[in-house]
């Protein structure tokens, strides 16, 4: 089985003991891409570098590149300057594949939701105009992220760690979206999860791991790793009642067309 884990920050100073191993045991358990979205533009050159000395490797390595929600009081308007010209100037066979990891978090009261809503709506007009797709993060905040995306107009892309409802789901869908789907599916008690996995088409799923967080329930309280994403497949085929291997065949098809992948 050949496996595409479409969120995971692989760059991130978690791994920086033992990358090397993480993406060799990745390869073994068939993962065979990586998509690796950025968080802030200072981080942005280490993971460019990083892409790019994998790009020839199992598995491949992909960059995106973004101001996540989060980390909205580092973020500056400079920023969206100089991610529109990194996906200008970016060398041929190397431009980043998405803008992300953007989006809204309003869970956490302290964050400044116009200023989110701002540089998500920033971000949105420079993926329409590069024409690529997005990878969102979206955390109590589905109908003003849905309302930002009917305006941008973007060519679609992933809503990763989807927690949403159905009604919800579809309208993602409606806009070329793909739902992202991860270790939080392998958790028993995440029964609303499980069933909106079960209930959705399957051309509209998507695999990810989003490591180093959000691990697998084999793995409780440590840390997450791509390694893992044949257990995402695994619950995702349980709660189906469908093949595993129909699964990934499908899930990885899923996210090369809205990536672009070859």
């Amino acid at each position: 089985m050949q496996l595409i884990d479409t969120h995971c920050h692989l760059d991130v100073s978690d791994f920086d003991a033992d990358r090397t191993q993480v993406l060799a045991r990745a390869g073994v358990a068939g993962v065979t891409a990586i998509v690796v979205p950025g968080i802030d533009a200072a981080g942005w050159g280490g993971l460019l570098a990083l892409c790019e000395d994998n790009a020839d490797l199992i598995p491949q390595l992909y960059s995106a590149l973004g101001l996540h929600p989060v980390y909205v009081q580092r973020h500056r308007d400079v920023d969206l300057a100089a991610l529109e010209q990194a996906l200008e100037q970016s060398r041929p066979g190397r431009r980043p594949l998405a803008v992300g990891e953007i989006g809204l978090d309003f869970h956490d009261p302290e964050l400044d939701r116009d200023r989110q809503r701002g540089l998500c709506a920033a971000q949105l007009a420079i993926a329409r105009g590069a024409q690529l797709p997005v990878l969102l993060h979206v955390r109590k905040a589905h109908e003003d992220m849905l309302r930002l995306l009917r305006d941008a107009k973007v060519v679609g892309g992933i809503a990763h760690a989807f927690n949403g409802s159905l009604e919800q789901a579809r309208r993602y869908l409606d806009l070329g979206f793909k739902l992202g789907f991860g270790g939080m599916l392998t958790f028993e008690r995440s029964s609303r999860l499980r069933r909106l996995a079960r209930e959705l088409p399957i051309e509209s799923i998507v695999l990810e791991t989003d490591a180093p967080d959000l691990t697998v329930a084999s793995h409780r309280f440590e840390r997450n790793s791509p390694e893992y994403l044949p257990e995402v497949l695994a619950a995702l085929a349980q709660v189906r009642d469908t093949a595993p291997e129909q699964i990934a065949v499908q899930t990885s098809a899923n996210a090369r067309a809205v990536l672009g992948l070859s």
